[in-house]
């Protein structure tokens, strides 16, 4: 024990060194956030009243830009082409969306599902929440930054409804925080580089094509493993790259009594690690942190679930904070998620009591792959919206935004339902149970 709290003193040493190396704060180079308040046709400039320090700068249109497209009065990110010019914008947009009853609603609903992801599978939802905020109007950047300030008191609920169930390994979560706290400012700095580089447009093109990539391949290999272990009656197996870790005797040697596994502490460095960076470039650092402790580590599904929640608790505070720094999170989008999805986690929560193993990773794999339809087909709107596609058939386009927003809406019911299903298939069983065994109780006592 005295061994983790060097490690977890030593890390909080280093980070503040890491943050000013990484320069994690304050806005990307080339970019401005303010809001404009003239545009002016003839001269082909708009007038930018940069956020904080109030200062007015004359920013000149692409050649391609029309003056309609500069939106005034309403926060926005501007990126600036160097390669044009000093002040010449390559691309707008608007940081903060209108608020409307209708996206009230779908916020509310986005929430509670997402809270019930979060608390049944412990991966906080995120590979939902991303793509429906960023469906609803939010920018990629906002949208990764609000889901990150929403989770972290979310997953504080989670963490502690589970650990009075007894599924979190504590020792082993902050293991793996320590890792994933420096994972997130790599992370931050990678998106930041993005929006750098290519803008809002950009940064979404980066969100989706990660978000499909790593959800197919991810939630593919967790399918195949949820079906073996249903086939094999629902008994679990530590896999055999698990084994293998185990093997491994560097010091330091930690024991995770939750758990119940051995292990060096430099194996869950690169699973720390890259949850992380993952949870600070798109929001979603859960579905490898699950699967790596899973798979590589050796814990069960249900103590692997609940564990998430607390690194996801650390690494969410911490990467707010950061985030906050270069105010691009949306405490109103934050606020809205996080009414429901409280109520969300602790009945995900309660559910895991009642299933086994398989269950839990159908869940996350079939939420996982149909969100990967729902970013995927996305990618070649974005990728013209970037230069590196030629402009897609109007009517192709609305039929792709189409499938994205049905794909995500099946992929929040059916998690839904999923999870409501086996969560009173679980409840009547162990009602009966506990009746039969009442009922022989007496008998026996005849």
């Amino acid at each position: 024990m005295k061994r983790l709290w060097f490690l977890v003193f030593a890390v909080f040493l280093v980070l503040p060194m890491a943050t000013a190396a990484f320069a994690a704060g304050g806005p990307p180079k080339d970019m401005l956030k303010g809001v404009f308040t003239s545009v002016s046709e003839q001269e082909r400039t708009a007038v930018l009243v940069k956020d904080g320090t109030k200062e007015s700068v004359v920013l000149t249109l692409a050649e391609k830009m029309t003056p309609a497209e500069v939106v005034l009065n309403k926060k926005v990110l501007v990126s600036l082409d160097k390669n044009t010019g000093e002040h010449v914008i390559k691309d707008i947009s608007v940081m903060f969306m209108d608020m409307t009853p209708g996206k009230i609603v779908a916020l509310l609903l986005i929430g509670l599902i997402g809270g019930l992801l979060s608390g049944f599978i412990g991966s906080g939802g995120a590979f939902v929440l991303t793509p429906a905020m960023m469906s609803l109007g939010a920018p990629g950047a906002v949208a990764v930054a609000s889901n990150m300030c929403h989770k972290f008191p979310k997953a504080m609920v989670g963490a502690y409804k589970r650990w009075k169930y007894g599924q979190v390994d504590i020792k082993l979560g902050l293991v793996m925080a320590v890792t994933a706290m420096v994972g997130v400012e790599i992370g931050i700095r990678i998106q930041k580089h993005i929006l750098n580089q290519f803008g809002n447009a950009g940064s979404n093109l980066y969100v989706s094509f990660v978000f499909m990539v790593v959800l197919v391949v991810v939630g593919g290999y967790i399918l195949y493993d949820a079906y073996k272990l249903a086939k094999g009656g629902g008994e679990t197996k530590v896999s055999r790259l698990a084994l293998r870790m185990q093997r491994i005797k560097l010091w330091p040697m930690m024991e995770f009594k939750v758990a119940k596994v051995r292990i060096s502490a430099w194996v869950t460095i690169p699973v720390g690690l890259l949850t992380g960076m993952l949870a600070a470039t798109i929001a979603v650092g859960g579905f490898i942190g699950v699967p790596g402790m899973i798979y590589v580590v050796g814990a069960s599904a249900v103590v692997a679930s609940a564990t998430e929640l607390v690194i996801a608790f650390v690494m969410g505070a911490y990467g707010s904070f950061q985030w906050g720094l270069s105010g691009l999170i949306d405490i109103r989008m934050t606020l809205i998620i996080l009414a429901t999805s409280l109520i969300g986690v602790q009945l995900g929560a309660l559910g895991t009591t009642y299933v086994k193993d398989f269950m839990i990773k159908l869940v996350m794999a079939s939420t996982m792959l149909i969100v990967a339809v729902s970013r995927g087909v996305l990618v070649p709107g974005l990728l013209v919206d970037v230069g590196l596609w030629s402009p897609l058939d109007p009517r192709l386009a609305h039929v792709l935004e189409e499938v994205s927003f049905w794909a995500l809406l099946t992929a929040m019911a059916s998690a839904g339902l999923i999870i409501a299903v086996a969560m009173v298939k679980g409840m009547l069983q162990a009602k009966k149970e506990s009746a039969t065994s009442t009922s022989g109780a007496a008998v026996s006592h005849v």
